[in-house]
């Protein structure tokens, strides 16, 4: 819908007046993909506002513009060095708005100009212009110039469609050559770079000379196009004619008794189906399908379609399986080769290989009613969930090497299309089965270990549901009979030990979920890291990076200096990449005949990876009134967030930053509340929150947060700026509250407490109703940290902070403390 802001009144503008009625400050509009040609209409859609705003101003005045055509089109907003320095005046002869605000406007280009000085005082490009009419030539080369302009003009109409018959003699009546050239450029396809150099070119006769160059390439261009056409339609009556002629030598052979190459196909086919060892459905449509490509000439288009279809099934692996290793003794030496601790995920492993060994050897059966039931034992799907790093994946392929089987690896991470797991139905072009038939058919076996990464990653869009795909194939009960779209019978996939891997649970769909046995690692301690180094990660990055094991050393301090300084992880993906740069570097130094053997100290770490990256800042955040030290649970483990408050003159009001979700908003209310409600026996002044304004911030501001587990952190941030006692800065708390000071559990402590534990903190102040989840720590975690378990916010306040007598602010009978953990 447009709403025509001038109406139709006509445009009166007298060309030879032009330089008279130029403004001292023409407004210059940037033309993006198009350069504007004097006596040109051109229609511009302008939508920037400066732009917008240049219309609108020039409509109010002259009604005259500048149009320049800019040097990169990808540029938004260009300044005068992307302008080309030769354009356009033009008139604007209409404008009309758009419901979005944006301006359509018809101009018509005049005489060219180029810009003598640019002014930028206005948020749009003004510049003072000099006119710079052609220089018209009217001599013998002029005239020939001319004709050969208007023929070759004429020959590119003639091979383009929809081009008006009289067109050519509309050409050839133009007696002002500046005018013709200017005709034919507005309306031949060029590229802007050509379009710009005909502009700036004072003389006519060479204006004319390059445009027959370019007329004449598209005419050689066309001509070729009109022959490629000719040629395919030939080909088309060619190919029908061999057709009738096929179908004439087919009936002579068969009248002949004589075999083909077609014959010879079908009984290749015939055998590898009798050898494929196929399921009743599938040998059924194999044969089928067979069936219709005999009596298929070979030009048809679905024969290489059967054919593919046919090599699909008789490739797949349908009675081929990789024997069992079940030595349960061989599976823990491999899961012990390649992962240092991991206790409880080694047992859940070792209990799920050890179910497969006796209910193989035993050859038990389902109980009459009872269907399924040992299927759905030997056949549990796992789900390996934990931070980045831990090691997730690598499970997975020492699963494999512990049975003695492949091992077969997918991404799930972004996947939007079903297809991709149930594949496209023959009926598409280039329809192909779903990556679990191809990686099945990759494998050679029908039971590998089959990883599924990512799988909290997937998407959906109108391409449908991934997630909904993998219920099927995640079900015990349902996967023997999984259905690809493409090769429409049923494959069983009950042999394949399916594992999932995910960082979180909670993007999940629930019956996905529910169809999966959930193993969860978490992140590792530092003693588990440096463990993990000495035994694991060093000696693969030695290799990697071709070094012997009497020409590098760590020592246990410097890879404690990598671990603290260097990583800040849950995982030890980071750490490896840290070891494998002082790797190289000493890699380095032995090439080059520097050094024969390298022991890696501290200072030599310091020396290869440089400055330090991470701090222990608990200390210097809280050594002020104000801050708390919260902990926090991620996707990608725990991690330390500090709670900042401030206060200023003002009417009571409260502020909160940091990208903070609804929950914790809540939760920064209710600690407010609850101060508020416990100011005397805090020893704060009441009237105090009626004349001051408060301010909450949780650093990281980009990063978005949420949760009730920081309450007990906020009411201990307010409570220090107000009673302007400091945070212990070896403190890191985590809880929820309520408005009577009640603390509440939280979820993901161990979590919590292992990012405290890399953070340098040594005591954690947790929910009473917590305290057993501490069973789950390491000992080395326990040994060296402090739990103070709580009920009351006062006992929090007890804990936290800081006096000059080492007393809490609460009164005696409030700040019943229990006996610490340790």
């Amino acid at each position: 819908m447009f709403r025509d802001l001038i109406g139709n009144r006509s445009v009166e503008f007298d060309p030879e007046k032009l330089d008279s009625l130029l403004p001292e400050k023409l407004p210059i509009l940037p033309l993006r993909n198009i350069v504007a040609l004097p006596l040109a209409v051109i229609p511009l859609a302008v939508g920037i506002p400066r732009s917008v705003k240049l219309v609108e101003e020039a409509m109010e005045g002259t009604r005259l513009i500048g149009l320049a055509a800019m040097k990169d089109p990808d540029i938004e907003e260009p300044g005068p060095e992307e302008i080309f320095e030769t354009g356009t005046v033009a008139l604007i002869h209409r404008v009309v708005h758009t419901d979005d605000g944006a301006l359509q406007v018809i101009v018509q280009g005049i005489e060219r100009f180029r810009i003598q000085e640019w002014f930028t005082d206005k948020t749009y490009l003004q510049a003072q212009v000099e006119l710079a009419p052609e220089t018209p030539e009217e001599d013998l080369q002029a005239e020939a110039l001319r004709q050969s302009l208007v023929q070759v003009a004429t020959e590119v109409a003639d091979l383009l469609p929809n081009i008006p018959e009289g067109a050519a003699g509309f050409l050839e009546q133009l007696k002002d050559n500046r005018q013709l050239v200017y005709i034919i450029a507005a309306n031949v396809s060029m590229e802007i770079a050509e379009e710009q150099s005909i502009l700036e070119t004072d003389s006519v006769n060479e204006k004319m000379r390059q445009l027959i160059t370019i007329l004449m390439h598209q005419r050689e261009v066309l001509t070729i196009r009109r022959q490629i056409a000719e040629d395919a339609s030939e080909e088309l009556n060619k190919t029908q004619r061999e057709y009738y002629l096929r179908q004439q030598m087919e009936a002579i052979r068969k009248e002949l008794g004589e075999s083909d190459e077609q014959e010879a196909d079908v009984a290749e086919y015939r055998r590898k189906i009798a050898e494929a060892g196929l399921p009743e459905e599938a040998e059924k449509e194999a044969l089928r399908e067979l069936k219709r490509l005999e009596k298929m000439p070979p030009q048809a288009a679905e024969h290489s379609v059967i054919k593919t279809y046919l090599d699909w099934l008789v490739e797949l692996p349908w009675n081929k399986l990789s024997e069992d290793n079940l030595d349960i003794p061989h599976a823990r030496r491999v899961l012990d080769e390649d992962h240092y601790d991991l206790q409880k995920v080694k047992d859940r492993i070792l209990e799920y290989l050890a179910v497969r060994k006796l209910v193989s050897e035993r050859g038990i059966e389902d109980a009459e009613g009872h269907e399924g039931e040992v299927q759905e034992a030997m056949g549990a799907i796992l789900c390996f969930v934990g931070p980045p790093g831990v090691g997730k994946t690598s499970l997975g392929k020492s699963i494999a090497r512990s049975l003695g089987r492949e091992f077969s690896r997918m991404s799930l991470g972004g996947m939007r299309d079903e297809a991709e797991i149930r594949g496209h139905r023959r009926t598409y072009i280039g329809a192909m089965p779903g990556r679990i038939i191809q990686a099945i058919k990759r494998t050679g076996t029908r039971n590998p270990v089959f990883m599924l990464d990512e799988v909290d990653k997937i998407g959906m869009d109108w391409r449908g549901d991934p997630s909904s795909a993998l219920l099927e194939v995640l079900d015990p009960q349902q996967n023997n009979t999984f259905r690809d779209h493409y090769l429409d019978v049923d494959f069983d996939l009950s042999d394949v030990i399916f594992i999932t891997t995910a960082n979180t649970l909670e993007t999940i769909p629930a019956p996905l979920r529910d169809r999966m046995e959930i193993i969860s690692l978490e992140g590792y301690t530092e003693y588990e890291k440096l463990r993990i180094a000495e035994g694991y990660l060093v000696p693969r990055q030695r290799r990697a990076n071709g070094l012997r094991k009497d020409e590098i050393a760590f020592t246990e301090d410097g890879l404690r200096m990598i671990i603290r300084d260097y990583t800040r992880e849950a995982g030890v993906r980071n750490l490896e990449r840290e070891i494998g740069q002082v790797c190289r570097k000493v890699a380095v130094k032995i090439a080059a005949g520097d050094a024969e053997l390298i022991e890696v100290r501290p200072a030599d770490v310091r020396e290869f990876l440089g400055k330090q990256k991470f701090f222990f800042d608990a200390g210097l955040r809280t050594e002020r009134p104000g801050v708390a030290t919260g902990l926090a649970w991620t996707p990608v483990g725990g991690d330390v967030l500090f709670i900042e408050a401030t206060k200023m003159k003002g009417k009571g009001q409260l502020t909160t930053t940091g990208q903070l979700g609804d929950v914790m908003e809540e939760s920064v209310r209710i600690a407010f509340s609850w101060i508020q409600a416990s100011a005397e026996k805090l020893g704060i002044d009441p009237d105090l929150f009626e004349n001051t304004n408060f301010h909450i911030h949780v650093p990281a501001g980009a990063t978005p947060k949420d949760g009730p587990s920081a309450g007990i952190t906020m009411v201990t941030a307010l409570t220090s700026l107000l009673t302007r006692q400091p945070v212990r800065s070896e403190v890191g708390m985590t809880g929820e509250i309520t408005l009577r000071g009640q603390v509440l559990p939280i979820g993901g402590l161990k979590q919590k407490v292992l990012a405290a534990h890399r953070a340098g903190l040594r005591t954690v102040i947790l929910p009473d109703r917590n305290e057993a989840d501490l069973d789950e720590l390491p000992d080395d975690v326990r040994e060296v940290m402090t739990f103070v378990p709580v009920e009351r916010m006062e006992q929090v306040l007890a804990a936290a902070l800081q006096t000059e007598e080492s007393e809490s602010p609460i009164a005696p009978e409030s700040a019943l403390l229990e006996p610490a953990l340790n």
